[in-house]
């Protein structure tokens, strides 16, 4: 029996590799390349409403910074790669509930091995465009404590957006064993830096409270979401959490591309709120769900 795609429209996508738009089953790279030799690669993840790219320029920036500290070559082009963007987009006719998995490889070798000299063709971009809805229940998700810790600039800086994620993978697998929706990670010090998909906040006492970018990756949503409560007059701060302020938060909800914001119901069989999404959490929701509905890099086509 062949595997169910989520959404059957994308059986038939067009995706951008290299230069050229291939149908889904030839859309490949080769055996050389840097994402297949060692998950050399870095990556955004993006959304379209409504004929809009969401924050385009602010996941652009985060691309090229991730791959100038990662002493990458002949890195595309802003424009070059906006213009990769929306021929994917219209090639298959996407103007609304689209996700956006946007990946620049190093690129092929001449040779295996782990060593970027051998990388001599230059930097692989991939356009994966796909209809997606937001991968969370809106009305909350529940989570577990992983034991895999978040790397930490010592180790690998969060900053890079790369593409090697096995310490995520591992914590999501502990999630899928417990069954809960996703895992609470913490940094080498115990503090939590955020979960193996998304960034995370806290209320307390009608206080928004979130991670230093120091363990985790500092999240364009989560930054959007800073600005929402500064603009709302909601306090924020940003500091060290432990896992007892979790247990005890008012609400937790969570932020990322592909979520969006994400009620936190549960941690580690502790309830949050009584197990059910509160009334700052669901403020929030509903001025990220105005913002997107206009803001963002309307679609030339």
């Amino acid at each position: 029996m062949l595997p169910q795609l989520p959404d059957p429209r994308n059986a038939s996508i067009l995706v951008y590799v290299g230069g050229e738009l291939l149908p889904r089953d030839q859309a490949k790279v080769s055996v050389f390349d840097s994402s297949v030799q060692g998950g050399d690669a870095v990556w955004e993840g993006l959304r379209v409403y409504q004929g809009r790219i969401f924050e385009l320029d602010a996941h652009l920036n985060r691309l090229i910074d991730s791959a100038k500290a990662m002493a990458f070559a002949q890195v595309p082009s802003r424009d070059e790669i906006k213009a990769a963007i929306f021929a994917t987009l219209q090639a298959n006719g996407m103007r609304d509930g689209v996700h956006i998995r946007l990946t620049l490889t190093r690129g092929m070798k001449v040779t295996s091995g782990m060593d970027p000299r051998f990388n001599q063709y230059g930097p692989c971009l991939i356009v994966l465009a796909e209809w997606k809805p937001p991968v969370y229940n809106r009305d909350g998700i529940r989570l577990i404590t992983a034991s895999i810790r978040r790397n930490s600039p010592q180790s690998l800086d969060s900053k890079i957006h790369h593409n090697n994620l096995i310490n995520n993978i591992l914590a999501k697998i502990e999630a899928n064993v417990a069954g809960v929706d996703d895992a609470l990670m913490l940094d080498h010090q115990g503090y939590v830096a955020e979960t193996n998909a998304t960034n995370v906040f806290l209320i307390k006492r009608g206080l928004l409270l979130t991670p230093h970018a120091d363990s985790c990756l500092p999240g364009i949503t989560r930054a959007f979401v800073l600005r929402l409560a500064c603009q709302n007059a909601i306090p924020v701060q940003e500091r060290n959490i432990t896992l007892a302020e979790v247990y005890s938060a008012d609400e937790m909800f969570t932020t990322g591309t592909m979520g969006e914001l994400t009620p936190v119901l549960a941690v580690d069989g502790r309830a949050i709120r009584s197990g059910e999404a509160g009334p700052l959490t669901r403020r929030l929701q509903s001025l990220y769900g105005e913002a997107t509905a206009h803001l963002g890099e309307p679609l030339p086509f």
